[in-house]
């Protein structure tokens, strides 16, 4: 069961990316921050935590899991002061971060750009 949460979940995610994609003037990257500030803000009034409990990576992986990320880490340095919650930020998606960046340096290298002529 936790296998169709995850689906259902992380699809409605991509759905709701998709729908604003389509009906408005977004631009991608402009999507994209909003999703990553809902997570944040969602994680701030502790309603992002229920959705992760109940499907795991299918709410965490999408970009509102890394606004999620952000804040939880943010929230649990707090606890310990301010340099923490700075640190404690970064901490929380250091990994995700350097595995981005890994796997798009392998792929520059790799891959050779077509022409878009």
């Amino acid at each position: 069961m936790d296998y169709a949460y995850a689906f259902v979940i992380g699809g409605l995610i991509c759905t709701i990316g998709q729908i604003l994609l389509d009906t408005t003037k977004l631009t991608a990257p402009r999507i994209l921050v909003i999703f990553v500030v809902a997570g944040v803000i969602l994680q701030a009034f502790h309603l992002y935590q229920p959705l992760v409990d109940l499907a795991g990576n299918g709410a965490t992986l999408p970009l509102p899991g890394f606004g999620y990320s952000l804040a939880k880490g943010a929230m649990e340095g707090a606890e310990k002061g301010l340099l923490d919650a700075v640190t404690g930020a970064v901490e929380s998606t250091a990994a995700g971060v350097t595995a981005a960046i890994v796997f798009g340096y392998l792929v520059a290298i790799l891959f050779n750009p077509k022409s878009l002529r």
